[in-house]
């Protein structure tokens, strides 16, 4: 297989914070996303690292044990994904400072997304964080530390009581607490390099950053997915950070889950685009300036939010958009090859797709998820469109119980039928669903997506029923 020069490691993110899989469905991806060109993992564990001691209320109900933990950096071993564990410091805490026993950390005492860097717990926190999962993970060369989108920074009293010294600014806030991670984590672990999203940087003055010492601490992650990337302007963000002294950065793209916060599908195209414009950016790069990229697979916008596309159903998306790197282009021939590793007939780029028949792990959700949201969009259309149902059962005639006799034949037939195709693909996707995720998961999908629309319809059949025996 050809691979593209400008990346040496390809890593695909697993965002564990929203229906994280079993581990035996990684055993079955893992060889996949090795034989489609990855050669690295970016595991966000979140609530799903098994912490210890005073840490173990951070654990979500299925989090891994330490052993799973072990078999997932086995099996990643095994295919030849090398693992960075990413863990956040600072931004997207939610998943700690929700609880009262942290709650005293946060930088706004409402908001639990936003570490307080100025009391001495938050850095205890932190530093055992790194440790618990350190531990676990020997041997790796690189730790992602986070700390993207630290909203509210500055807005605490503590911040405000700093702002007013001279000199003192939000940017050198974030970059003092980045610093004392940073340097734990080298002091603590030589060996070990920090990895950090770059979007509290971006707007940093050349002066404050080169200043701030980080330059010789981490690697900055550029990250952005969207599809009309402007190419010039991140290779000035790039020249901007060699200049603060900046050694190596890495990129992250996307292959699902930047696109809609509730979406059930991924657009390929929009991906594949995202993937083909970060490639003209790193191809004006020098040799050996970017360690690589990571293919970001976001599971949920954050802590709090609902879930996106599922991992099985990103999966085409990541195989173009892995191709794409490997070939330097999206081409018949990446496509063939992606259909062929997927063993799919059909690969729409440019539109959702409509129809699945590969065979790769977890095809089945896919194909079940589409059919969920075809049906979704059929009974909308039905329900707020067709004529009968809008013109003769409306919301006042189903209050009132009123039906002209002759329209129940021209609405109910419809409606069965629907409910019986919506109920017969809940049930396949329970099953299908139940092999790769955790029954918490699997419960949040089916009512965010699948038992609203089934309540509405089953509503109006209800509804219909009782007319008809009122008339009869």
């Amino acid at each position: 297989m050809t691979s593209s020069s400008v990346f040496g490691l390809k890593l695909v993110h697993l965002d564990l914070k929203g229906a994280p899989p079993k581990v035996s469905y990684l055993a079955e991806v893992f060889p996949l996303f090795h034989s489609l060109g990855a050669n690295g993992l970016l595991i966000e564990y979140e609530d799903m690292f098994p912490y210890e001691g005073e840490l173990k209320g951070l654990r979500t109900q299925y989090a891994y044990s330490p052993s799973e933990i072990k078999e997932i950096l086995k099996l990643a071993k095994l295919h030849s994904l090398e693992v960075i564990p990413l863990v956040q410091t600072f931004g997207h805490l939610e998943f700690v400072l929700k609880h009262k026993a942290f709650s005293h950390l946060r930088e706004v005492k409402r908001f639990p997304n936003g570490l307080n860097p100025h009391k001495e717990g938050s850095l205890n926190l932190i530093q055992a964080m790194i440790d618990q999962v350190l531990a676990l993970h020997p041997g790796i060369r690189w730790f992602h530390i986070g700390a993207d989108e630290v909203y509210y920074l500055g807005e605490g009293e503590e911040s405000k009581k700093q702002l007013q010294q001279e000199m003192i600014t939000v940017e050198k806030l974030f970059l003092s607490h980045l610093h004392a991670v940073a340097s734990y984590v080298i002091s603590s672990y030589p060996a070990v390099t920090p990895v950090v999203w770059d979007d509290m940087l971006r707007n940093t003055s050349n002066e404050t950053l080169t200043e701030s010492g980080v330059a010789q601490l981490v690697e900055p992650m550029i990250w952005d997915y969207v599809s009309d990337l402007d190419v010039d302007n991140k290779i000035l963000l790039l020249e901007k950070y060699k200049k603060c002294g900046f050694s190596k950065l890495w990129i992250a793209s996307a292959f699902k889950g930047a696109t809609g916060v509730n979406q059930s599908l991924t657009h390929i195209g929009h991906h594949v685009e995202n993937h083909l414009r970060w490639l003209k950016v790193a191809s004006r790069q020098p040799a050996d300036f970017l360690q690589g990229i990571a293919l970001t697979g976001w599971q949920r916008y954050d802590h709090f939010s609902v879930l996106c596309e599922l991992l099985p159903v990103g999966i085409p998306s990541l195989a173009v958009c892995l191709q794409t790197l490997a070939n330097d282009c999206c081409s018949e021939k990446v496509k063939d090859a992606v259909k062929n590793h997927l063993q799919m007939s059909h690969l729409e780029i440019d539109t959702f797709m409509s129809e699945s028949s590969g065979s790769f792990p977890g095809s089945d959700v896919l194909a079940l998820v589409t059919q969920v949201t075809f049906l979704k969009m059929t009974v909308e259309e039905f329900l707020e469109k067709n004529r009968y149902v809008i013109g003769w059962f409306s919301p006042y005639h189903r209050k009132r119980r009123i039906l002209h006799p002759i329209m129940s034949h021209h609405i109910q037939p419809d409606a069965l039928s629907l409910l019986s195709k919506l109920n017969n693909v809940k049930q396949e996707l329970q099953v299908a669903l139940e092999r790769i995720y955790y029954p918490d998961a699997i419960e949040e999908w089916l009512e965010e997506n699948v038992y609203p629309v089934i309540q509405r319809l089953q509503e109006l059949v209800n509804d219909l029923d009782k007319v008809l025996k009122s008339q009869s």
